[in-house]
């Protein structure tokens, strides 16, 4: 008889392993190398990776960090995106169980995983994940409980169209570009996902870390105010948030507001 933690452990390990290949994905999307061809492999001496020096976290560990053939260093992303793919995986199995949302939101949260540390690196969010994401996203709303197609539409269209309308009212008024087109795609993606009442929560929840966030920094590296900084992040931020404590987040701020009584 199988303990009753054997799921959640199972859960944990399939995270990591996909995390293994967002790793894969992180690293070659904005190379525009494929993501299938040529197998795992050092950037820096182009040895193959062998099966047991690519197991998640684990080979990390048990190698200190060093490619095995030329002993250069493994950047920390590595084990990082592993480690917390697998435990947005069994928190997300926690919450959901074994249903269709939680395979609607494993795929979700990955993305937004890849998605994060590219921005962060790079400054771009890759239309191969956000664009086929809104498709998979509206997809899944026709079998979901709770989630419509016509609130998944919704979504789509007030998530990319507000960031859609302050970009364009931002360029008007500074004549500078302020909100790529990547963040428009992303926030389009996560209406598709969530539906157009978490669209107000995200773009709140994302506005109030990023300008914290933003400022703190600007204030330690003494940059002005077109400091680029990535706005992809703390929408996945957001997302993930609404994704665990959305609904009861809500409640509680009607609550206080008078708006709501439970």
């Amino acid at each position: 008889m199988l303990p009753a933690a054997f799921p959640s452990v199972v859960a944990f390990v399939l995270g990591m392993v996909v995390g293994s290949f967002l790793n894969v994905c992180i690293c070659r999307l904005p190379k525009n190398e494929s993501i299938v061809s040529p197998p795992s492999h050092c950037p820096h001496c182009d040895s193959r990776i062998c099966w047991y020096d690519n197991l998640p976290l684990l080979s990390y560990l048990l190698l200190r960090g060093k490619c095995r053939r030329c002993g250069t260093h493994i950047s920390l992303q590595y084990p990082l995106v592993e480690l917390l793919n697998g435990v947005l995986t069994l928190s997300l199995f926690l919450h959901y169980g074994a249903t269709l949302s939680f395979v609607a939101f494993f795929l979700f949260c990955s993305s937004l995983v890849v998605i994060t540390f590219i921005d962060l690196e790079h400054q771009i969010i890759p239309d191969e994940i956000s664009l086929p994401g809104i498709l998979v996203g509206f997809g899944f709303s026709f079998f979901l409980n709770g989630h419509t197609w016509l609130n998944s539409l919704l979504g789509i269209l007030l998530g990319g169209g507000s960031l859609l309308l302050v970009a364009y009212a931002y360029h008007r008024l500074t004549g500078n570009e302020g909100m790529g087109g990547g963040d428009i795609k992303l926030l389009a993606m996560m209406g598709a996902f969530l539906g157009w009442q978490a669209m107000p929560f995200i773009i709140f929840v994302s506005s109030l870390a990023g300008s914290l966030i933003g400022i703190t920094i600007m204030l330690l590296q003494k940059k002005n105010t077109r400091l680029a900084i990535p706005f992809g992040p703390y929408l996945a931020f957001g997302a993930v948030l609404y994704v665990f404590y959305g609904d009861p987040l809500i409640r509680w701020y009607l609550g206080l507001s008078g708006f709501y009584r439970g």
